[in-house]
Parts: structure tokens; sequence; C-alpha cells
């Protein structure tokens, strides 16, 4: 296999914050590879080193000779007074250039600029090249390229910066959370493309789905080395579970000649041989492998929810719109107890709307939301809390409570409850400021499920959460005595939750379909089927109820032949009048004779030929 990345003994720190060390990993030809690792433990970092943004403390990154790269960050940098075009053909190659100068013209509605660029375009072959930007334009939903950037919404920059990415003709496409701000048919399409590309693909997802489907290796980072798992994610869970289980034997193996050279140790024999000396430092060595923890199993808690009566949540005909789009059209329902419901829809339809109408931060336009008394909502919205950044993590969770109600007559201390949510105890009193976004994020999360809720209401809540705590909140949630509430666009985390869904559609119609999204798909698949089936049936039938084609006999021969002749003869006196009319030899009344006689001509002609195509297509 040809190597077009190579990463060797790579190794990153800030201050006494050792983040990764000895990272290793080959990327070949058209191979598709993810980077899973916990938040904070730095995964973006090291994107950053490979595609140059960053530099390592030690270690070697090796490219194949010329080798484009082409890297999707997680924060992407923009020109704000740019325009969309100018960022999609930021490259300086030349086929970008003249593909950019067609679309100026287009833009400008220029036809001599049209056509010279159209030129250009022929001379380059370019075509191609354009019909497939224009394809991951329309995919993504981007289409006003004159627009400022300054003017787009954050969900909108992400998908102009994928969009580049994409655009890009790289051979090493890195990208660090493509899904992020996608909806799922955008992710479903992305999916597809990324598959089929022959493409070297190095990615960081939390998309287990997006995962599973695209990517053939995965290179974790866990307890700061790297381990690669040559196969799909269903592959890596297994291949894990092993490691972690030939870990446990040979820690406790190290567990039990611990305590005998610890013996050893305290009896301490004066005598300093080299074979003493030895048997010290390798004590050492022991004594670290015998400390090292790889307890993942979480325990599952309990975390104590307000009581929630008979009434939850009623809908009353209620209908949204915002600027002559309507995003809710007379929807109602009646939520009842401990319903776990996912809300799936395109960008744009209303979801988050949605939302916020059902928690009062917006009012409908019509229609009215009925609460029950008891329900106390937990609000995790995209925006997400603004933290104090010169605040420690721990009293954050503190400064709302010291202790968290769990089970039956039991507690959960702050520093419990931030271990649980996958933070290290080492981390516990570090700076909002040095946090992570997805760490910041799952801190967010943690203050809204600890206030005690019985109805979670989730706006998106897997956007930049790593593997490990998303497996954490999906047992929380299975696992919560209350009502949720959930947008995302991760499959796997809602086909795992939710038991039924809230279905948006163009024109806000919202219908409940029962089952989780991968039912959903099935449903949809089926139901286009059987539409393209129908439509089929309807067409044949259509084609069956068509009047038969006449035949064309004798006498419609004869016709065809003696039309042919009348339009030569009408054809030359037609031509004869139009010499006289322009010969400037008529007086006015052979004038007037003469042009109508030109009129009638010419109608007689029309009707003629009209015969003779109907004729001519019965004769074929």
């Amino acid at each position: 296999m040809i190597n077009y990345l190579q990463i060797e003994n790579l190794s990153k720190s800030f201050g006494e914050d050792v983040l990764f060390s000895d990272v290793t990993f080959t990327l070949h030809k058209d191979q598709k590879l993810a980077l899973i690792a916990k938040n904070g433990t730095g995964k973006s970092t090291l994107l950053n080193i490979i595609s140059g943004k960053d530099i390592p403390d030690s270690g070697k990154i090796t490219f194949r000779k010329d080798i484009k790269v082409s890297y999707l960050e997680q924060i992407p940098f923009f020109v704000l007074e740019d325009n969309i075009i100018d960022h999609i053909f930021r490259s300086s190659d030349n086929i970008s250039n003249i593909i950019k100068r067609y679309q100026q013209a287009i833009i400008l509605g220029d036809s001599d600029l049209i056509q010279k660029a159209s030129e250009e375009m022929d001379l380059a072959e370019a075509w191609d090249y354009e019909h497939k930007i224009i394809e991951i334009l329309d995919k993504l939903k981007i289409s006003n390229f004159n627009q400022q950037i300054k003017t787009l919404s954050g969900g909108e920059k992400r998908r102009l910066a994928l969009a580049a990415a994409l655009i890009e003709k790289a051979d090493v496409l890195i990208l660090d959370e493509p899904t992020n701000h996608l909806d799922l048919q955008m992710i479903d399409w992305l999916e597809k493309y990324l598959k089929s590309e022959k493409i070297s693909l190095l990615m960081v997802t939390h998309d287990r789905y997006f995962l599973d489907i695209v990517c053939d290796e995965i290179v974790e980072i866990d307890m700061k080395k790297s381990f690669l798992y040559k196969g799909n994610y269903q592959y890596y869970i297994e291949k894990r579970a092993a490691r972690y289980s030939q870990m446990q034997t040979e820690i406790e193996k190290a567990n039990n000649l611990y305590k005998k050279e610890l013996d050893w140790m305290r009896r301490m024999p004066q005598a300093r041989s080299t074979k003493a000396k030895y048997r010290i430092e390798n004590f050492y060595k022991i004594e670290e492998k015998a400390n090292i923890s790889i307890d993942e199993e979480n325990q599952n808690i309990d975390i104590k929810t307000s009581r929630l009566g008979k009434k939850v949540l009623d809908i009353y005909d209620i209908s949204k719109s915002f600027e002559n789009k309507i995003l809710i059209k007379s929807f109602s329902y009646k939520f009842g107890r401990k319903e776990k419901i996912g809300i799936v829809g395109p960008n744009g339809s209303g979801k988050s709307t949605f939302l916020n109408i059902i928690t009062g931060n917006i009012l409908p336009d019509k229609g009215t939301i009925e609460k029950g008394s008891t329900v106390v909502f937990g609000y995790y919205t995209q925006g997400g809390l603004v933290f104090d950044n010169e605040k420690r993590m721990i009293d954050i969770i503190k400064d709302i409570s010291e202790f968290i109600p769990v089970g039956k007559n039991s507690n959960m201390s702050a520093a419990q409850f931030l271990e649980y949510f996958q933070f290290d105890r080492e981390k516990h009193y570090s700076y909002v400021s040095k946090l992570s976004g997805g760490e910041r994020k799952r801190l967010y999360l943690m203050t809204v499920l600890m206030r005690n809720p019985n109805f979670l209401i989730l706006d998106e809540p897997t956007n930049d959460f790593d593997i490990q705590t998303l497996n954490v909140l999906e047992e929380y949630l299975k696992n919560f005595d209350g009502n949720v509430l959930i947008v995302s666009h991760d499959r796997y985390f809602m086909d795992k939750l939710v038991d039924s869904l809230f279905v948006i559609e163009d024109g806000g119609n919202i219908f409940n379909f029962p089952g989780n999204y991968y039912d959903y798909i099935q449903y949809k698949s089926l139901q286009d089927k059987e539409i393209r089936q129908l439509e089929k049936k309807q067409k044949e039938i259509k084609e069956e109820k068509k009047p038969q084609k006449k035949k064309f006999g004798f006498n419609e021969q004869r016709e065809f032949d003696n039309l042919e002749k009348e339009l030569k003869e009408l054809e030359e006196r037609k031509s004869n009048i139009e010499i006289s009319l322009n010969s400037g030899e008529l007086v006015e009344n052979e004038l007037i004779k003469i042009s109508e006689e030109y009129a009638q001509i010419s109608k007689i002609i029309d009707k003629k030929e009209m015969r003779w195509l109907e004729l001519s297509e019965l004769k074929d």
C-alpha cells in the first residue's frame, strides 16, 4: 500500500498536562481512518499538528511528496468581509480561478462575461469539476454566493467551511467533527459521498453510524497512547473490550507482585548489590503498572427527579410563522408520563422554535399550551450557558449543589458527579478558560441535569461530545424517570433512546411517528417505493389509454404528396410577391392588393405545413 501520511512517536504537552505521547499510525492511499478519544485529550490538537497549524513536542510527521491536504478545523477561520464565493474558491489553482470567474459572471448576469468565462471553462475542461462543486453546495444548502460571511449564522459558517474543504482537490482530507450543524439528510448525503470518493480521509467524529459506514480503521488515543483497530466501529467496540480485559489481567498480576516487592522494599537490605539495585528499579516499574486505572464502568445512577403528576403537557392547535414561512401548522399533542420523543426535520424547519414555544420562551401565533403543575423543565439549548472563565469547574457544580440526590436516601458529591460524566479528578480544579469546547458543553449539560427536572428538553446535546460521554449520557437518559424531548442529528443516539418521533415536514406539518429514527427511515423507504410503483402503474395505465396511432394509408399518402406539390407552388408565389414588394415600382393600389395576397398566402402555407407535419409523424 502507498503511504500518504506517516505519524511517528508524536507527543504534546501543555505545561505538566500531557495530552498524548508516542502516537504512531499510518494513513494509506484511499484509506479512511477515524480518530477517537475523550474530550480534552488532544484530538483537535493532534489534527492541528498534522496540518501544520501547531508543533509537537517530539515526533515526526511525513507526507508523501506533492500531496495536497484539505483541513476542516473545529473552529474554521473566515475573512468576515468576504462573500461566499471568495471563501469557496480561495484556492490559487488555475481551475478554481476559472470556475470562480464563471460563477461571478453568472451572478453579474453579464452575457459577454458569461460567454468569455464559458470558453475558458471549455478550454480547461472544468465543467465536471464545476458540476461537482454545485452538487456539494446544493446538498449543504449553500445558494447565495454573493452573501457576506459576516451575515451567516454559526451553522451556515460551519457548512460553508465543510463545503470549501470538500471542494479542494485534495489527496488527504482531514475533518474535525464534519457532521456538526448538519441535518439528517445532509449527513446521509455526506456519508455516501465520503464512502464513494477516492480520497485518503482522517476524521474526528462522534457520530457512530457515520463512523461505522465511512471508516475502515480507527485510531484511539487512550491513557495518552495510541491504539490501532483495523475495522469499523463495531469491530473497535469488540477489540477494545478484549484489550481492556487483557490489561485488567496484567494489572492484577502486577498488583500481586507489587505486594511481594513492597514487603521486600520495606525490609530494605543494607547491602546494595547490583542485583538489589536492579530489583529496586524494577519495583517502581511494577508499582506504575499496578496503579494504572482502567475502570470505565459507570455506576447506574438514578438522580432524583421532581414528582411528575398525571397531567404533563397538553398542546392545542398551535401554529407559528416567521417572515411568511410556516414553521408549525395546527399541531396538537398530549404528552403522557415518561415519554421519550425525538424531533427530526431539515435545518431551518423550526425544531428549536418548537422547543422554545413548549418552554414558553416564544409565544405561538395561535393555539395554547397547558403545562402540568408539577412539571419542571430542564432545557439544554444550543447556545449554552455562559460560564465565568475565572471559576474552577468543581465550583460551578458546587454553586448549584454540594451534593446530588441519587437513588434512595443516598447522595453523590460534586466530585463524584464530575467523574461520572468523564471528568478525571485531576481536572476538577481546572479553570473554565482551560476547558475544550466539548468539555464546556459537558459541564453545561451537567448543570441542567442536576437541577432536579422531570421534563428534559435537549436541543442538539450530542454536538462536540466524545463517544464515551455519549455512552454515559445515553445510560443516564435511559434511566431518567421523567419525560425527554430531544433534537439531535445523531441517529445512533436517537435510536437508543426515543420511543417515537415528531417529524417536521415542509409547510409546518408535524406528525407523530411510532418508532425510532431507523424505523422511520425504513418506513420512508417503503413509502417512497410504494409511491414509485404507483406512479409507474399510473403511467402504464395512461399509456394504455392513449388513442391508437392512425394507420398511414393510400388516402393519406395521396394527400401528403399533393401537399408537398402545393407548398412548393405557394412558396414560389410568395417569393415572387416579396420581389415585387421590394422593387419599389408598385403604385399604391397595386401595393395594397399584393400585400393582402401575401398575407393570405402566408396563412394558407402555415395551415398546410401543420397538416404536412401531422402526416409526416403518422408516416414515421
